[in-house]
């Protein structure tokens, strides 16, 4: 049988081509069972499978041309397309080999995309707010700041008398709504025996429209003021007996006294307030009034001259209620308040500035030093202050002047 020239030459175009489609189908099996990089086997093997795509292309296109050359050549032609076919068998086997790869590779890279995006949706979802716990006993949250002074005047005595204490009553008799006090120590900076009364708060800056209520004779006795630290609550004067571990409750009305020990007080400047350049005489005793009443801080020498804070239960005779022992040295204080149940102290930093350092929460019995809370002065020394919940006001007397600022809670 007799082949034609142009068969001849497609069988010269297709016996190299297939040869070479061969090498490259062998090196491409022992590529994968190689241990290169996963990185590098999948793009090898990528790029092998195009140019084997190419081969096979070309070869079918030449076998048609064959077929259609001459019908005495399709023994030749079929020999070759079942060496094609079976070429073509394993290069579907390796592409389903190389997807089956690709397809587990997605499913790694899939989940961890999905991880990855829910990664970030839980980073932008805004937390849950914390129950934070509003410090105290009320809904005014945390004490932020001290503004002021928004009162500050001489009283009418001037300097004369430069310890003692003012302010107006939280919870004030019918008719005295308006009225305000002042105590003063007129001897030697010790002690007092009577109470002054203002019709108002310009009457007191002024000094006009006074009148005086006497506690006790013109002796000290156990029942005269000792101390500048005392407080209006109630329509009575709470205050520290003279020589005394007592606490008195004089009634402005009946003019009566009645008394309750402080149990293991110390007294008579044993445990005053002080700061690193003196103490305050007569200032172991400090009364102060919150939301809730009146409450008395003191030190003991069992709490080791620590501040010691009691309750004082209102009526006709004071008594003690719940007592909280701190880990505050009274000595380190130049003076407290209490405030929605929780008691502040403060320190002094130099003539000009005093802070509010500390405090008690009596709620939860947290104590913290690191309030940081500054306010200027107009005077060195603060030697009563006081808190009125009402206009939410420090009331200070400060070497004979009377002041007010402003606490700001949030």
């Amino acid at each position: 049988m007799k082949i034609s020239p142009v068969s001849v030459a497609i069988v010269s175009m297709i016996l190299p081509i297939l040869a070479q489609l061969e090498l490259d189908v062998l090196k491409l099996e022992e590529e994968d069972d190689s241990n290169g990089s996963a990185q590098q086997a999948d793009l090898y093997m990528a790029v092998s499978l195009r140019i084997i795509e190419i081969e096979l292309a070309e070869i079918q296109d030449l076998i048609i041309k064959l077929n259609t050359t001459n019908t005495n050549h399709q023994g030749l032609s079929k020999d070759f397309t079942t060496k094609l076919q079976n070429m073509k068998t394993e290069m579907e086997a390796l592409e389903k080999f190389d997807r089956t790869g690709v397809v587990e590779k997605e499913k790694v890279n899939k989940q961890l995309q999905k991880e990855l995006v829910q990664c970030q949706a839980d980073l932008q979802v805004t937390p849950a707010p914390s129950i934070e716990h509003v410090p105290g006993n009320c809904s005014h949250g945390h004490l932020l700041n001290v503004t002021g002074p928004n009162t500050y005047a001489a009283t009418e005595y001037g300097t004369s008398y430069p310890f003692g204490a003012w302010g107006h009553d939280p919870k004030p008799a019918a008719g005295k709504e308006n009225w305000y006090w002042l105590v003063v120590l007129t001897s030697s900076n010790v002690y007092s025996n009577f109470i002054r009364w203002y019709s108002s708060h310009s009457t007191l800056v002024v000094g006009s429209n006074a009148g005086d209520v006497i506690i006790a004779s013109g002796n000290p006795t156990t029942n005269t003021v000792q101390g500048p630290n005392v407080v209006m609550y109630g329509d009575a004067l709470y205050y520290g007996c003279y020589n005394s571990p007592n606490l008195c409750r004089f009634n402005m009305t009946a003019r009566t006294i009645t008394t309750v020990a402080l149990p293991n007080v110390g007294y008579n400047n044993k445990f005053p307030f002080c700061h690193l350049g003196a103490c305050y005489t007569y200032t172991d005793i400090d009364v102060a009034t919150d939301e809730s009443g009146v409450w008395v801080v003191y030190a003991t020498a069992e709490n080791f001259g620590n501040v010691v804070l009691s309750k004082v239960e209102s009526g006709i005779t004071p008594l003690l209620g719940r007592t909280w022992n701190t880990s505050l040295h009274k000595r380190t204080v130049t003076n407290t308040f209490v405030a929605c149940g929780v008691l502040y102290a403060t320190r002094f930093l130099d003539k000009d500035t005093e802070e509010i350092f500390y405090s008690l929460d009596t709620v939860t019995g947290q104590e913290r030093y690191d309030l940081n809370l500054r306010f200027r002065k107009m005077s060195t020394n603060i030697h009563s202050l006081n808190y009125n919940p009402n206009d939410r006001q420090l009331y200070m007397y400060s070497d004979a002047y009377v002041l007010t600022y402003q606490l700001v809670f949030g």
